[in-house]
């Protein structure tokens, strides 16, 4: 019996062929285990091993790709391709990379957030007060997600009339970092701004919520325009993103009570106030009308002193007045003559009850 002819490659030509074969039957794979003689080249290319206790594979990829702090002995899930090299060599050319367990991804989240500390991104001074009403609210996050809906009806319940712009993202998985990056770069784009941007979503896993420790979203969400307000997750669940945003809200439901005050709360306080108000008010207005009516006392007082002293000063004007009359001079016995006082010229005396007509005979001079 003949046997089967083998087939005949050249050494490129069957690199080349294995490598569309495994493009073919596995464009794509996830291969999970722990990182080993991880290391950067020429700040470019980063290679590791992941391995686990029946075998070890080496991974390649860029820089800009990995965008979690990675460590040796960190178990990991790397989304790849595998290829065989020219040299030879099979490989897992490596798109992303994110820790698994709850050890790794602490691990990880710990190193990055270090790192972030250092340069200040969550310095507390570079954080900026969220409006205190906002007309128009930027969402990132899954409009399908429970978080969501509780948010938007906590924020309807509580104020409403408000305008909501959102950006439907996956927040979770390998697409979820890239998605919100482009969700936040929209928003801060525009010729009007947002009044505040709000990331939320709800509850889940360590490994659901790590797409919120992504260096790249933390990054672009500390370099926003628009004051960003963060709330993921539980109240015991802390992301980079939360930590980086102006402000941070312990769930979606609480991002909505810090957004906006609650209308009912606020008629409770205006009437408390309009309550409080009347009495101070009352008060205000009596002490005022106190001082009015004390002051027109005053006034009045001091026009009465004053007219008082006119009526002096008038008195004795009227008693030196009286004394220079010249009917009192003539009571005292004197006498006013009138007319030329020359010898034959006819003259008039007057006296204090009588007129006398006579005839000057001499004038003698003193």
């Amino acid at each position: 019996m003949e046997k089967p002819t083998s087939l005949q490659f050249s050494v490129s030509d069957f690199i080349a062929l294995t490598n569309q074969t495994l493009e073919y039957a596995y464009p794509s794979v996830e291969v999970e285990g722990e990182v080993a003689s991880f290391k950067v080249n020429q700040g470019k290319y980063v290679f590791f091993d992941i391995k686990d206790a029946g075998g070890s594979i080496g991974c390649f990829m860029t820089v800009w790709q990995l965008r979690v702090p990675i460590e040796d002995g960190m178990k990991v899930i790397v989304t790849a391709t595998p290829k065989l090299t020219q040299w030879g060599k099979f490989s897992l050319t490596v798109r992303a990379i994110r820790p698994s367990g709850e050890g790794s991804l602490k691990k990880s989240f710990d190193i990055l957030r270090a790192k972030l500390d250092q340069e200040g991104l969550f310095a507390p001074e570079r954080k900026r007060p969220l409006p205190a009403l906002p007309r128009q609210v930027a969402i990132i996050s899954s409009t399908q997600a429970a978080g969501y809906a509780d948010f938007i009806k906590i924020l309807n319940d509580r104020w409403g009339g408000l305008e909501l712009r959102v950006a439907q993202v996956q927040v979770q998985g390998a697409g979820a970092p890239d998605q919100m990056i482009e969700a936040l770069k929209y928003f801060n784009s525009g010729e009007v701004l947002p009044d505040v941007i709000v990331l939320i979503r709800g509850g889940g896993s360590a490994d659901d919520l790590s797409a919120y420790n992504d260096e790249l979203l933390v990054r672009e969400i500390a370099a926003s325009r628009v004051p960003t307000l963060v709330g993921v997750g539980h109240e015991n669940d802390i992301s980079l993103a939360d930590m980086v945003a102006d402000r941070r809200a312990a769930t979606p439901s609480n991002a909505a009570q810090i957004l906006v005050p609650d209308k009912m709360e606020l008629i409770r306080s205006v009437r408390r106030q309009v309550g409080s108000m009347l009495p101070r008010t009352e008060q205000a207005i009596e002490r005022r009308r106190q001082e009015i009516y004390d002051q027109l006392r005053r006034s009045v007082s001091a026009i009465d002193r004053q007219v008082n002293q006119y009526d002096q000063q008038l008195a004795g004007i009227a008693r030196v007045l009286a004394e220079l009359d010249p009917r009192k001079v003539l009571a005292r016995g004197y006498a006013l003559v009138r007319g030329d006082i020359k010898p034959g010229v006819m003259i008039e005396i007057e006296k204090h009850d009588i007129l006398i007509q006579a005839e000057v005979r001499h004038v003698n001079k003193k």
